[in-house]
């Protein structure tokens, strides 16, 4: 049985002793053992760190911004690797793999330029002979803690730009697929990082709550379900920590009556089933205006869903795999069960999903429901699985209503020709990342990611300048030179309102 061990200064640690299984999502065995680390590994990693991150902070930002372009091309010429190793674990299929993995490169391509994001602001003669400026300053240690959807993406989107700015940096990646994360803590040692400077501690709740309660880690970043998002900014906000969890979304699609329907379904079968529905940006809800609009894309949906093809993760043709887990298996057909008892019609029925030669991996067929209405549970809690649903509007009014009173306020978009009508419901949706035309509105690195509502706690975003504000503190200094009158005629005076 393959053991996955901490990544750690002075080689892994058992930790706790206690273990995790690794399954394979396409066949349901177990191929892997995870160590879950403690508070006493913790500490080890937080030692080290501390010893580590005062000379990396020193080190001049240039020097810095070097490691993080030979940690890219290593990444880069690693990428294939990565990808399969990432889709043994999670399931998704190696091409949505190389996606996950170029999302958060493109992060570290922006930390690669922390040089020009660094430089802070002058003002020369703010007062007489006075001048002020800023500066931007590392917190000490950073620690992540990531969710099993994007083993690749989201480690690279928060150790980047936290290690660019001076930071020492603690991961705590999901145990459901732990591979990944480590990998690339070793490529960042091979770029020529200082032991130590990024390290891996694999675990459960207990390491989390270590992690939380850590007095020497002033800043987390989170990334999973919006209960845990909560608790996770709750305890560390009330441990004087600097917080931003992100949570789950129900995503919406408005689509208009002028609508290119052909597209609308291309981009949709895309959004909704890709990755087995398994992203916090997927849209895994389609609001049709008008009962016409609703018929005549619903038509066009049945087929272009029927034709999806379900596979193994290795699979070239599969538009999708297994999803990560049987518990989740069992949680996402719950959902389909709770859906119909509620009174929504299922139109493509993924439950009970087989796939010939893999009959225990964790395979859930689309899945598309029509006729939800908003006071069913399975319309205002996220799925997390290929299950698409139809909520029908009446008028363009309801339409911007439904994903503005939602719990989540993740992703938005809207699919139209009319750019008054697109411009006004970007201008009022309650929605912290819109799409117009676009399926998935992931902003660019150089951009920040944040959703609002119960999908984001915390009042700062993700990557690019934002990313950069959470990891950085600013310091301002006003100086004055005085020329050295000895009659005190040159002293300085209070400023007042006179």
């Amino acid at each position: 049985m393959r053991n996955i061990d901490h990544f750690m200064v002075g080689g892994p640690g058992s930790g706790s002793g206690r273990t995790k299984d690794v399954f394979n999502p396409s066949t349901g065995e177990v191929q892997a053992q995870v160590s879950l680390g403690d508070a006493a590994l913790l500490q080890r990693a937080v030692d080290a760190a501390k010893t580590v991150q005062p000379e990396w902070a020193a080190t001049n930002p240039q020097r810095r911004a070097r490691v993080m372009f030979k940690f890219k091309e290593l990444v880069e010429a690693n990428k294939d690797d990565l990808a399969r190793l990432l889709s043994s674990e999670h399931g998704k299929v190696v091409e949505d793999a190389h996606g996950d993995v170029q999302r958060g490169l493109e992060v570290i391509e922006y930390a690669c330029g922390i040089p020009q994001a660094l430089k802070g602001e002058y003002t020369q003669g703010a007062g007489p002979g006075i001048d002020v400026y800023s500066m931007r300053q590392p917190l000490g240690i950073g620690a992540g803690i990531t969710p099993f959807n994007f083993p690749a993406m989201i480690p690279m989107w928060m150790f980047g730009m936290a290690i660019a700015a001076g930071n020492a940096f603690i991961l705590k990646p999901s145990e459901r697929d732990p591979s990944v994360p480590v990998r690339l803590a070793e490529l960042f040692l091979e770029a020529g990082a200082p032991e130590g400077l990024l390290q891996v501690v694999n675990g459960d709740k207990e390491m989390v709550d270590a992690i939380l309660d850590h007095p020497d880690i002033p800043a987390i970043s989170f990334v999973g379900s919006s209960d845990i998002a909560q608790y996770i900014y709750a305890r560390g906000s009330a441990n004087a920590k600097r917080v931003q969890a992100f949570g789950g979304a129900k995503n919406h699609g408005i689509v208009m009556p002028d609508a290119d329907l052909d597209q609308v379904v291309n981009d949709l079968t895309g959004a909704a089933f890709g990755s087995a529905g398994e992203r916090c940006m997927a849209l895994p809800v389609v609001v049709p205006v008008g009962d016409d609009t609703a018929e005549k894309l619903k038509a066009k949906l049945i087929p272009a869903i029927n034709a999806l093809r379900v596979g193994v993760s290795t699979d070239p043709d599969a538009h999708y795999g297994p999803v990560v887990t049987a518990e989740h298996k069992a949680r996402i057909e719950g959902w389909i069960d709770t859906a119909e008892k509620e009174g929504a019609e299922v139109v493509i029925d993924g439950r009970g999903f087989s796939l010939q030669g893999h009959e225990n991996g964790f395979f859930v067929g689309p899945t598309l429901l029509d006729r939800v209405t908003t006071d069913m549970d399975s319309y205002k809690e996220e799925i997390f699985g290929p299950v698409l649903q139809i909520v029908r509007a009446k008028d363009f009014e309801e339409a911007v209503s439904l994903p503005s009173k939602h719990q989540y306020g993740n992703g938005v978009a809207i699919f139209t020709r009319n750019g008054h009508a697109a411009r006004e419901f970007a201008s009022r949706v309650n929605v912290g990342m819109v799409g117009i035309n676009v399926p998935i509105p992931v902003p660019v690195s150089y951009h920040s990611f944040g959703g609002w509502k119960r999908s984001g706690f915390g009042d700062i975003d993700q990557y690019g300048m934002e990313g950069l504000r959470f990891w950085t503190k600013t310091k301002k200094v006003t100086q004055r030179w005085p020329d050295g009158g000895g009659d005190g005629s040159n002293a300085f005076v209070i400023p007042t309102m006179g």
